[in-house]
């Protein structure tokens, strides 16, 4: 069973070790004490642990880019991938976002990620197949979705 939760300052070792090492336990755990403001950028933002029996297996975040629009943005850590977690924790954000009352989910995903096409296809996401490119200059496809 997949649970989503907010990050506590214990799970800074845990989430350190799951991104790869590239922060130190400090910035591990100032990231954390940032998300839990759930704001960024003067805007509404809140990130969720993404558990399985207790283990985060993932990261996923809400963020708001108007009244009505929220961007979904998951990770499932590599050892945790392809076992259905990314599809559980979507679609428990889907109803953060409805409980929100947000009306439109948009998802950014990159061009070459089929696994990840194949599943925003599979839970009612559209696509105009149109290639746009991040602010990191990367081919992705925006995904959209109501809330309804």
């Amino acid at each position: 069973m997949v649970t989503l939760r907010h990050f506590a300052p214990s799970d800074a070792p845990a989430l350190r070790e799951a991104q790869g090492g590239g922060y130190s336990l400090e910035e591990t755990e100032e990231l954390i004490r940032a998300w839990n403001t759930q704001e960024f950028q003067g805007r509404y933002f809140e990130m969720f642990a993404v558990l399985s029996g207790g283990r985060i297996v993932g990261e996923i975040s809400l963020f708001c880019h108007s009244p009505s629009v929220l961007e979904l943005g998951p990770e499932i850590f590599p050892a945790f991938r392809h076992q259905g977690f990314g599809r559980a924790a979507l679609s428990l954000a889907l109803d953060e976002a409805k409980k929100r009352g947000f009306k439109i989910a948009a998802q950014q995903v990159r061009r070459d990620n089929l696994a990840s096409i194949a599943l925003h296809n599979s839970l009612g996401f559209e696509t105009d197949g149109y290639v746009y490119r991040n602010q990191k200059g990367r081919e992705v496809l925006l995904f959209l979705k109501p809330l309804f």
